[in-house]
């Protein structure tokens, strides 16, 4: 019989669990979400039709995305979640085996309690357990150079078995992209490789097969052109990274400016349009052809870099800055004033392309970038996630 505590009122029809009754209605909670994803499990596992509350269906036997998809409010069914989530993160593959072998623990630790075992001797032979098993895997383990293709293709392989890809083709066109992707910002110290992901950018655009998906050795911006009198295509570009805005400052405190006559008002509009032309000139001296603001362009300086030649982007997140800034060799000035020959980047080609009907930047052909675009294509939104 379950403990039941009434010194405080809870909702009808509902009971507080302690003790080794609520250890026991958690571990079956946990058991129960393991067996949801189990199926999917292997080369024989099965997909699932997850359909929302408004109609939209997800097709995938993938554990981490089954259990994002599930409305779950229990505590102990949102850590199962969060174990496949935390894979994902960490690991990109294996949130099913991760949920199951987790539901496993908690079966065998319930065989255990009601053997009245003291949970935190059922604890201490786990973190054993996990002891032998780390050191066991790294006696199975074999070394990958980064340099051996076809073991990490295979690697890759692996992994895309659950992620909506379909033919082999795909698969096999998919895994080459990434292992180029990943040799090259790989680098190296002491002898050993390392892969910061974060120099590996996703860029996701529907209305195209898989097959059309890309490596592109610099980087995709989710953005267009300023002005439409600037070029469309820049090749062998000068590249400006700048992070303040190519506007007129404003002050910090709150001014009025009385101006009674028209005179006064053409000077006021005329030291503006100085200040800009200043700025504009001082990126041409630079010897930029094109640049890239992570705030705004005020549309006189627009009209000033359009006549200038200057390609222009505005408003690029500081995330995208830092990846031009690997990709192109390019220093990100803090501002116009600072900017010289020195903090420019170099690619080989800058355009602006529509892809799916909407406009895209693409910088690309850099020397040796560190920082590479991984442009991925596909039908519907659910296949280039």
């Amino acid at each position: 019989m379950a403990n039941r505590i009434s010194s405080e009122p809870l909702p009808e029809n509902s009971q507080r669990l302690v003790g080794r009754d609520a250890m026991r209605l958690n571990i079956a909670i946990g058991y129960a979400i393991a067996q949801i994803v189990k199926t999917t499990l292997g080369p024989k596992g099965m997909d699932k039709m997850l359909v929302s509350d408004i109609g939209d269906i997800v097709i995938t036997n993938d554990g981490a995305t089954i259990l994002e998809e599930m409305n779950i409010e229990h505590p102990t069914a949102k850590l199962m979640v969060e174990i496949a989530k935390t894979q994902d993160k960490e690991v990109g593959d294996g949130t099913t085996t991760s949920v199951v072998i987790a539901g496993s623990l908690l079966r065998n630790a319930g065989n255990l309690l009601d053997k009245n075992i003291h949970p935190t001797t059922i604890i201490k032979g786990y973190e054993m357990a996990e002891a032998e098993a780390l050191k066991l895997l790294s006696d199975m383990s074999k070394e990958v150079k980064v340099d051996d293709k076809e073991k990490l293709k295979k690697i890759a392989l692996v992994s895309m078995g659950s992620k909506g890809i379909g033919s082999v083709k795909e698969k096999e066109h998919i895994a080459s992209i990434v292992i180029d992707a990943v040799g090259q910002v790989a680098e190296e110290n002491n002898g050993s490789f390392t892969v910061d992901l974060d120099n590996i950018k996703v860029e996701k655009k529907e209305g195209s097969d898989v097959m059309a998906t890309e490596l592109v050795k610099g980087i995709v911006i989710d953005k267009e052109v300023v002005h439409s009198g600037m070029p469309k295509k820049v090749e062998n570009a000068k590249i400006a990274l700048v992070d303040s805005p190519l506007e007129v400052e404003k002050t910090e405190t709150d001014a009025k400016i009385n101006i009674t006559s028209p005179d006064q008002l053409e000077a006021f509009l005329k030291q503006e349009e100085t200040m800009l032309k200043k700025m504009v000139e001082k990126i041409k001296e630079a010897g930029a052809t094109v640049l890239f603001a992570q705030k705004g362009i005020d549309d006189l300086a627009q009209h000033f870099l359009s006549k200038a030649g200057i390609l222009a982007v505005r408003r690029v997140k500081r995330s995208d800055m830092e990846k031009l800034s690997k990709a192109t060799g390019a220093r990100i000035a803090s501002t116009f004033d600072d900017l010289s020959a020195d903090d420019l980047g170099e690619a080989g080609l800058v355009s602006e392309k529509k892809v799916g009907g909407e406009a895209m930047v693409f910088v690309e052909k850099c020397k040796e970038p560190k920082s590479v675009t991984i442009f991925v294509r596909g039908g519907t939104e659910h296949v280039v996630d």
